[in-house]
């Protein structure tokens, strides 16, 4: 365990991770942030008197360093990117208040810090995907409340999302009756308002799923918005996708996945196939804007996500 006298003067006792200081390529707000990370954290640990108790981990736009506060007690400090995704994480987190979720300890909306409770580095991937399915389904009842009115609409991004969507070149390696489809599916989503009023995670698949010592699993990490539960279950279709190729029957094995979730859950299976649509098609038009933004041709990267988008909208529907 590491003391905290250097913490004051700005000073870590360990190197910011090289995979999150690589983010910086991603433009000037992630530079920005990157470069104020360093004090950022000093200042939490010193006003909050901790002590770092393990190597530094971080997802895509958060720094978590396992901390121990002055009473000894086990906790993680976790600092993220001042984006929209992140404003409202501490409210999700304070309205669960650890209901099938990761304990808030404390919070620093305005440096988008927070201490949690510390969790296993176990998280889904350690089980079968169906399995897996099962524990993220058997959450949605208790994560999925009366959403708090501080948050942002799910409406209002999809809205956004969906006009990227019919301004995307023709030509774009989509095909153009799913693109139709999946325009008109969300105009219809938008003005429902069915829609909105339910606090949603966002972004709850398996890696966001963690082993615990009061339950065997508390979900981590939402980009809460006011939305409708169905929006929930796409991620669970395409990640640890190299699993469901590997299963040789790409079309069957989404639809275990997503019948799995949709029995276990109660959902409604024509809305939940319908919003597995619109997010599948609003997530491969974006790697379509970045190549446009960027001047150039999509990458093989880009191309394989695209597929996998547009055949997990195409597997659902039968």
């Amino acid at each position: 365990m590491i003391g905290r006298a250097a913490y004051a003067r700005g000073v870590l006792p360990f190197e910011i991770p090289a995979g999150l200081a690589a983010q910086s390529r991603l433009g000037p707000e992630w530079e920005a942030w990157l470069t104020s990370l360093p004090r950022t954290t000093a200042d939490a640990l010193d006003e909050w008197s901790l002590s770092v108790d393990g190597d530094p981990m971080h997802g895509f736009c958060s720094l978590v360093v396992p901390v121990r506060t002055s009473s000894g007690r086990p906790v993680v400090l976790k600092v993220a990117l001042p984006d929209d995704e992140s404003e409202h994480e501490h409210l999700a987190l304070q309205r669960w208040a650890g209901n099938g979720a990761v304990r808030l300890v404390r919070a620093d909306p305005r440096r988008r810090a927070m201490l949690l409770e510390r969790l296993h580095p176990e998280d889904l991937g350690a089980l079968g995907d169906v399995e897996a399915c099962e524990v993220v389904a058997g959450l949605y009842g208790r994560l999925h409340v009366p959403a708090p009115p501080q948050l942002r609409s799910l409406t209002a991004y999809v809205e956004r999302w969906n006009d990227g969507l019919a301004e995307m070149a023709r030509d774009a390696p989509m095909p153009r009756r799913l693109v139709e489809q999946a325009i008109a599916l969300a105009r219809s989503f938008v003005t429902d308002e069915t829609s909105t009023g339910t606090m949603i995670h966002g972004d709850l698949h398996y890696e966001n799923v963690l082993a615990a010592e009061r339950e065997p699993w508390l979900v981590i990490d939402p980009k809460p918005m006011s939305g409708d539960p169905h929006y929930e279950v796409a991620p669970l279709l395409w990640n640890r996708w190299d699993e469901v190729v590997a299963a040789g029957g790409v079309r069957d094995a989404v639809r275990l996945r997503f019948h799995t979730v949709v029995d276990t859950a109660g959902l409604d299976e024509p809305r939940a196939r319908d919003w597995v649509v619109v997010r599948a098609l609003h997530d491969a038009s974006w790697s379509v804007a970045d190549a446009q933004r960027a001047g150039r041709s999509l990458t093989a990267r880009e191309r394989d996500w695209i597929t996998t988008m547009v055949t997990v909208a195409k597997a659902v529907q039968g």
